[in-house]
C-alpha cells in the first residue's frame, strides 16, 4: 500500500499524530487528523467497511454523510491500493449520489472539515467548485462529486478507487447504476463501492442488503439506529418517537426496510406464503392444476408458473422462465407443461400472444388481454390471496445471465402498483390463481392508480 507521508511543515510526533497507526484505524485518524468525535457505530463503519462492497443502512440524522466524508478523507490522505494498481493514475474517490445537489452536500461536508483541520487544510493544493466539485490533494489524489442523473451517464468513461454513493435507495435505475456503471468505474482499480442510505420501502437496495446479510453475495452490511448518536437531541428523538407512526419509527429512526405502501404485496405476505407447508405430500390424482403464463415483450421473459389447488388454496409446484426463444419453442414449452400437469390453462393474449392462444386451442386456454382494468383485477386478486393466506411457494431461483440469478421473491416484493410492467413472474401467478377469482369475492376492488 501506499502512504502519503505529511508535509514536512505538518509535525510528525507519533505520538500527537500516529500516522502509522491511522492508516488501518481510520477512527483513530478521525480523532488526531481531523479533530472531531465518532460515536461507536461511525467506528464501527470506519474499521470495518473494508470490502469489495459495503452496505449502511441508517435511520435520519444517524450521521452517515459526516461519517462518509470523514472516509473520502482518510481514503485520499493514505491512498490504500495495491502497488499494481498505480499505474492506474491518482487516487481518486467519488462522491456519488441521485441529485449533483446531493452530492455536493456530502462533498461540502468533506471541505468543512479538512478547513478546520490545521493537518490536513495544508495537504490540499486545489478546490473547484466548477464544473463538478473537486478537492485535490498533494500527493495527488482527489474527491470528486458527481451525479448518477440519466442512468450514471456523465460516470461513464471514468474510473475510481472509492466510490460513496449516497441515498443509493431513493435511485430510480438503481441496477443498471450500481451494477453496469458504478461497479464497471472500480474495475481497473479493484476499487471499492460504498452504497449509503436510508431505508426506502423494500426495494432494490433491501434485496441488495438482504443477500449480503444472507451470504449470498460478498460484502459488509451494517445497520444504524439514530439513537445511536449521542451528539443529536434527545428531545428531537424523543419528539419523533411519540409523533411516528410504527413504520415510520422503523424507518426513519431505527434504520429498517419496511414497506413503503406502493407495493402491490406487503412483505408479511410473502414471509408467510414462503413459510407455508403443505399440510400433506400433493397427490397428482387429487390435485387440480391451474398454470399461467405471461408472454415476453421486447425487455421481459416469457414466465410460465403452475399451482396445485386444494379448496381454494394454492402451492406453486413448477416454474419455467424462458428468454430470447422462438415462439415456436415457447408454444412447445406451454403443452409439454399440459401433458405433465393437465388442468387450466390461462394466457397473456396481449400482442402476438393470440397466436400462441389459437396454436394451443387443444388446450383450450383462457385469453386475458392486459389492460389496465385487467392488470388491476389480476393483481387486486393475487393480494387478496395473500392477504387470506391461501397461497404458499418456495424459494424459486433460477440462473438469469452471467453472474445473475433471478428470484421469484424477490420479483413478488419488488413489483408495485405505479411499477410493474416488468414483474413477469408476478403476472404469470397472478394468470395461473385467476381461475379462482369466482371463489374470491374481491375486496377490497381493484386498484387503477398508476397500473400500466
Amino acid at each position: 500500500m501506499l502512504v502519503n507521508a505529511p508535509r514536512a511543515s505538518i509535525t510528525s510526533d507519533e505520538t500527537t499524530f500516529p500516522w502509522r497507526a491511522g492508516l488501518h484505524e481510520p477512527d483513530r485518524f478521525a480523532d488526531f487528523g481531523l479533530g472531531v468525535q465518532l460515536h461507536d457505530g461511525q467506528r464501527a463503519w470506519l474499521r470495518n467497511a473494508t470490502t469489495g462492497e459495503n452496505c449502511l443502512v441508517t435511520g435520519n440524522r444517524w450521521g452517515k454523510s459526516f461519517v462518509s466524508a470523514v472516509k473520502a478523507i482518510h481514503r485520499a490522505i493514505y491512498r490504500p491500493r495495491k502497488r499494481r494498481y498505480d499505474r492506474s493514475g491518482r487516487y481518486r474517490i467519488l462522491i456519488a449520489s441521485i441529485t449533483q445537489d446531493q452530492a455536493n452536500r456530502l462533498w461540502r461536508e468533506a471541505r468543512r472539515l479538512i478547513d478546520q483541520s490545521p493537518v490536513i487544510a495544508p495537504l490540499v493544493v486545489d478546490s473547484q467548485r466548477a464544473p463538478f466539485p473537486v478537492i485535490t490533494f498533494g500527493n495527488g489524489a482527489t474527491i470528486e462529486a458527481r451525479s448518477t442523473q440519466n442512468r450514471g451517464e456523465y460516470l461513464l468513461g471514468n474510473d475510481f478507487d472509492l466510490i460513496i454513493f449516497d441515498e443509493v435507495a431513493f435511485e430510480t435505475d438503481p441496477e443498471y447504476v450500481v451494477d453496469e456503471v458504478l461497479t464497471m468505474r472500480l474495475a481497473d482499480r479493484d476499487g471499492q463501492l460504498d452504497l449509503v442510505s436510508t431505508p426506502n420501502g423494500r426495494n432494490w437496495f433491501y434485496l441488495r442488503c438482504r443477500d449480503i446479510e444472507r451470504r449470498r453475495r460478498p460484502g459488509y452490511l451494517q445497520f444504524g439506529d439514530s439513537r445511536d448518536n449521542q451528539f443529536i437531541a434527545r428531545s428531537f428523538l424523543d419528539d419523533r418517537m411519540a409523533t411516528f407512526s410504527p413504520e415510520r419509527i422503523q424507518q426513519n429512526i431505527m434504520g429498517q426496510f419496511v414497506d413503503s405502501g406502493g407495493e402491490i404485496l406487503r412483505g408479511s405476505y410473502v414471509d408467510r406464503a414462503m413459510a407455508r407447508r403443505p399440510p400433506a405430500p400433493i397427490s397428482e390424482e387429487k390435485s387440480v392444476f391451474l398454470t399461467g403464463w405471461d408472454l415476453a415483450r421486447k425487455r421481459t421473459a416469457t414466465v410460465g408458473i403452475t399451482v396445485t389447488a386444494n379448496h381454494g388454496s394454492v402451492r406453486v409446484v413448477a416454474l419455467e422462465r424462458l428468454r430470447r426463444l422462438d415462439w415456436a419453442v415457447v408454444t412447445a414449452r406451454i403443452a409439454q407443461r399440459q401433458q405433465w400437469y393437465p388442468g387450466r390453462l390461462t394466457i397473456d393474449g396481449t400482442g402476438l400472444g393470440d397466436v400462441v392462444v389459437e396454436q394451443l386451442a387443444n388446450y383450450r386456454p383462457e385469453s386475458v388481454i392486459f389492460t389496465p382494468a385487467t392488470k388491476a383485477a389480476l393483481l387486486t386478486h393475487l393480494e387478496l390471496l395473500h392477504a387470506r393466506d391461501r397461497i404458499a411457494y418456495d424459494r424459486w431461483e433460477l440462473p438469469d445471465g452471467p453472474g445473475r440469478i433471478w428470484s421469484l421473491e424477490d420479483e413478488l416484493r419488488r413489483a408495485r402498483w405505479d411499477d410493474n410492467n416488468d414483474c413477469d413472474g408476478v403476472m404469470a401467478l397472478a394468470l395461473a390463481v385467476w381461475p379462482l377469482r369466482h371463489q374470491t369475492k374481491l375486496t377490497p376492488p381493484p386498484r387503477f392508480t398508476g397500473v400500466q
